[in-house]
């Protein structure tokens, strides 16, 4: 009973409207009439019910209906509803004649009526919308005013034109302003607020106006804009926030209407990725993929991303129980549709990836397990071999004998003439995968980029950390230079390289521009409300070992080519001996095993000759070597 009498009382605003727009039909129809002939001397009489009005209001109606008139909210009508007011009149007219010429011919219909009837319709029925919806916003204007933050809108585009939309239905933001730097738009309003000046002085109209915050809504701005504009905020001293991107929004990072902080990927110039979603989700469809390192940043980006494009069950592989329990925990609740099975247990282990591969028959295999932090492993150089190169070498060779149809090894830019233990090792791992692809059924792809984001154990949460606990901010080198990347990107970027159909490839992912460590704390100095220097400190602390000014992406003996994406770069693989490989590995496997450090260093040097140490010439002081990222057009580089 109680459900029955709550389904009708929730009927009741959308039964009012219909109710109204038929009375409004009904006086429409009577007052044309009236009109018309009130303009005769012997007027005949004009019934207020009658079988024509039934007629004329059932035809309206079931126009009013399969439009779609009632599918909207009085409280939201915008030009939608009032395009379909249009339509449904002009309809509602062939429907009336139709219904009136088989019922009477049109007897006593005046021609003046039937011109003048979408007309008067249009009006009586978009005017009440448009008036209540006016009543309801100037309303939630006039109750917010009172306890309502005063905002200052930064871009007075689409974006703060929406913004303002949406602020005043929150009703606990007041708009007082916008600036913008179009000369064009200095002295005009936008949805009835004025644009008072430009970026540049923002200080100024920030204290004219009253202004408790700043927003930023100008999310397709690069870098340069971005900085100078936070910049701008900074000197206000008041608190700023921003329109979350489109890509955000599609992400589910962030909801619509929500503002967000400033994140330091919004500075430094990542223009978004744009990937084939119809030809990776053609690729992904209904299949099943196995992830290494699941519980990693890489790794569970990439479990999330196959999810949500099409796989139909996904196997987590990760030695931590922590990081795996959450990654599975996140998928069920996401995903539930998704069929995870969880297996505990280092990749390395043989007996772990042959029962993982005959219990789930993947069709693709992303190996992401690594140990990647460049210092330590330097000192670690055993368990960066078993890790890197003997658990690849272990994974490569089981999906290979089980037929797995695809094998992606996430790689590093720091396998490009490698100086330390991490871009060695890597290195040896993607020679490994090549060595093995000799045509048969799998495909093995390798995948090379930069520094993630906020990835664990990246320079971000570090500096995070270091500036919550009030510094100092430890950099390397005022010149030390590193490529980055968004953990989201960098996932779809490995996605759209794996659908790609080459049987054997190396891809290399468009990192962008360098960006300065120095530069990167800073920034993020200035994002926690601190000035460098100042406030927090920036400690100078020299490379570390492994480490280089400059990282570089591209090979000189690898020829690069365009790809279908113009992001991703496709490189030649070097030639490798497939039975050298297979010696190296297997000398590893024993210098490992008797836990030989010396024997270890002497076949890492020998299985991938490039590898120069730091230290055995003066690699950190050599100069950038910047390739830039070719035109989809050109040939190879």
């Amino acid at each position: 009973m109680s459900s029955w009498f709550d389904q009708w009382k929730s009927l009741l605003p959308r039964q009012a409207v219909v109710m109204h727009d038929l009375f409004m039909v009904w006086l429409v129809w009577q007052a044309l009439h009236r009109l018309r002939w009130g303009m005769v001397s012997n007027p005949p009489e004009i019934p207020l019910w009658s079988t024509e009005i039934v007629l004329v209001l059932a035809a309206q109606g079931l126009v009013f209906w399969q439009i779609g008139l009632y599918r909207g909210l009085w409280r939201f009508a915008s030009v939608p509803d009032l395009w379909n007011i249009v339509k449904a009149s002009v309809l509602g007219l062939f429907a009336i004649l139709l219904g009136l010429f088989l019922y009477n011919r049109l007897d006593m219909v005046p021609r003046t009526v039937l011109v003048l009837y979408p007309l008067a319709l249009m009006a009586m029925l978009g005017a009440p919308r448009l008036l209540y919806r006016a009543w309801k916003d100037s309303r939630i204007e006039g109750r917010g005013k009172e306890g309502s933050v005063r905002t200052l809108i930064l871009g007075a585009g689409r974006a703060g034109e929406a913004l303002v939309r949406d602020l005043r239905r929150v009703g606990t933001y007041h708009p007082v302003g916008f600036l913008d730097d179009a000369t064009v738009l200095r002295g005009s309003k936008v949805q009835g607020v004025p644009v008072l000046g430009t970026v540049s002085e923002v200080a100024e109209i920030a204290r004219e106006t009253a202004a408790k915050l700043l927003v930023i809504a100008m999310p397709s701005a690069d870098a340069v804009a971005m900085q100078r504009v936070l910049a701008a905020c900074e000197r206000t001293g008041l608190p700023f926030r921003m329109v979350p991107r489109l890509q955000d929004l599609l992400e589910g990072r962030s909801l619509p209407g929500e503002l967000k902080e400033v994140a330091i990927e919004d500075l430094l110039g990542r223009k978004p990725v744009l990937p084939d979603w119809k030809s990776i989700r053609g690729w992904l469809g209904a299949r099943t993929v196995l992830v290494t390192g699941a519980g990693g940043s890489i790794g569970s980006e990439l479990c999330r991303q196959c999810a949500r494009h099409g796989a139909r069950r996904i196997v987590l592989i990760e030695v931590d129980e922590i990081a795996l329990t959450t990654t599975e925990a996140r998928l069920r609740r996401d995903f539930p549709d998704i069929e995870c099975i969880p297996l505990l247990g280092d990749c390395g282990d043989a007996a772990l990836i042959r029962h993982a591969l005959t219990l789930a028959e993947p069709d693709a295999v992303f190996h992401a397990a690594a140990y990647k932090q460049v210092p330590l492993l330097e000192t670690q150089l055993r368990e960066a071999v078993r890790n890197n190169v003997l658990a690849t070498s272990t994974v490569a060779h089981a999906c290979r004998d089980h037929g797995v149809g695809t094998f992606v090894l996430i790689s590093t830019d720091k396998a490009v003439d490698p100086v330390n233990v991490l871009g060695a090792t890597k290195r040896l791992a993607e020679m490994t995968c090549q060595s093995l692809a000799d045509q048969r059924s799998t495909r093995f792809v390798t995948v090379r980029f930069g520094n993630v984001l906020d990835s664990a154990g990246s320079v971000v949460p570090l500096f995070r950390e270091q500036i919550r606990n009030g510094g100092p901010v430890t950099v390397t080198d005022p010149e030390v230079t590193r490529f980055f990347m968004t953990i989201p990107e960098a996932c779809q970027l490995i996605l759209q390289a794996s659908a790609i159909g080459t049987h054997e490839a190396i891809y290399t992912l468009d990192m962008g521009e360098p960006v300065p460590i120095r530069m990167l704390a800073e920034q993020m100095i200035r994002l926690a409300g601190k000035h460098p220097g100042r406030d927090i400190a920036i400690v100078y602390t020299g490379l570390r070992p492994g480490e280089k000014l400059h990282e570089t992406l591209f090979h000189a003996d690898e020829r690069y080519r365009p790809t279908a994406h113009p992001k991703i770069l496709q490189a030649e693989p070097r030639q490798v001996s497939a039975h050298a490989i297979e010696s190296a590995i297997a000398q590893l496997r024993e210098a490992s095993a008797r836990y030989d450090i010396d024997a270890l260093k002497l076949q890492l040097r020998a299985a991938v000759p490039e590898f120069e140490p730091v230290g055995s010439h003066n690699v950190q002081n050599e100069a950038s070597t910047v390739i830039a990222f070719p035109a989809r057009s050109a040939r190879n580089i």
